[in-house]
């Protein structure tokens, strides 16, 4: 895994050949080697394989082991979105001593993308299987947004696969209660055409739209792009594909599951200073915290949606004091 930082302002070339070392999984990565701070551990960090999570549909996945005395940690990111935003976060839990496993999900970053599949329920198969074919045994799932909602229904429908449940900013999401018909979501939220822009035009696009988030998040935001020949860029998440999974997520009613959830949640919600928007988090939070067994939250103010990438140390560490504390048990 090589990092990069835009700060440096390299050419489109040169960015694009980070991007590229930066995913080795393109047929036959190896695994590579980093060393980080702490002893005690394995300090392996894989450079990227690929796992079959159902009939000709493999995953790109990164491992990093850690202490036999750590926790597990698997981590799974939001719509239209790669494991890159999950670096800092990653990086900080290993340093910690534990096991992370981060991902891309179904057509996303490095992953296959077949023509179907693109859906709540099988986005929970997939991370289900994924975590069947590498064994990991009840980790603590953290999910990012749209991925929020992934593992919180994973943990709700099977119990018996993780410790504990982390949601960033996310897992509360029920678009059905921010707007009043399917057609009002959709015409706010259908992602913006960004296929044709040249690299440098898109990079100054993100960092315009966010100046609160540092150099590597943006440079893990264009990760979510792929560079064409002509020099211009396409997601990697098809737009049908992209509108498929917000569909489902609209479907999609987390209120449901608390009453229900036996295994422990914690909620990291993000303050961006949207009034309506944090509004409707905290009645979200506030139904959650009533409903749910064992649930606590913690806010971040002010804080970007992509708060994981915006504040790494900061989220690593909580989930750290989280686990160590007992918690998720």
């Amino acid at each position: 895994m090589a990092l990069f930082t835009l700060g440096m302002r390299a050419t489109p070339t040169a960015l694009l050949e980070s991007l590229v070392e930066g995913s080795m999984i393109a047929a036959g990565g190896t695994p590579g080697r980093r060393r980080v701070r702490g002893g005690g551990m394995d300090d392996r960090v894989t450079a990227g394989e690929r796992v079959e999570v159902a009939p000709g549909v493999r995953l790109h996945v990164e491992r990093r082991p850690g202490a036999p005395a750590g926790s597990s940690f698997v981590l799974v990111h939001g719509l239209a979105s790669n494991l890159r935003l999950w670096d800092g976060v990653a990086e900080d839990l290993h340093a910690r001593g534990h096991t992370v496993v981060a991902l891309d999900q179904r057509g996303h970053g490095r992953s296959d993308a077949p023509e179907g599949g693109y859906d709540l329920d099988t986005a929970v198969a997939d991370l289900a299987a994924l975590m069947g074919v590498l064994g990991v045994d009840r980790p603590i799932l953290v999910g990012q947004s749209w991925g929020g909602n992934v593992v919180l229904e994973l943990a709700w429908r099977r119990p018996e696969t993780a410790r504990g449940v982390a949601c960033v900013d996310g897992g509360i999401i029920e678009l059905a209660e921010w707007f009043p018909s399917w057609e009002a979501c959709l015409a706010a939220l259908t992602p913006p055409r960004l296929d044709g822009l040249g690299l440098r035009e898109l990079e100054a696009r993100m960092r315009a739209a966010s100046p609160d988030l540092p150099d590597r998040a943006i440079a893990a935001g264009l990760a979510n792009f792929r560079v064409r020949d002509d020099g211009r860029v396409e997601p990697r998440l098809a737009r049908p594909r992209h509108l498929q999974i917000l569909r489902s997520l609209w479907e999609h009613r987390p209120s449901t599951r608390f009453p229900t959830l036996t295994t422990p949640a914690l909620l990291i919600l993000a303050d961006s200073g949207d009034r309506a928007r944090t509004a409707a988090k905290r009645r979200a939070e506030a139904l959650a915290r009533a409903a749910a067994p064992r649930l606590r939250s913690r806010w971040f103010a002010p804080a970007h949606h992509d708060v994981h990438a915006q504040f790494p140390g900061r989220v690593a560490s909580l989930l750290d004091e989280t686990a160590r504390e007992g918690f998720f048990a």
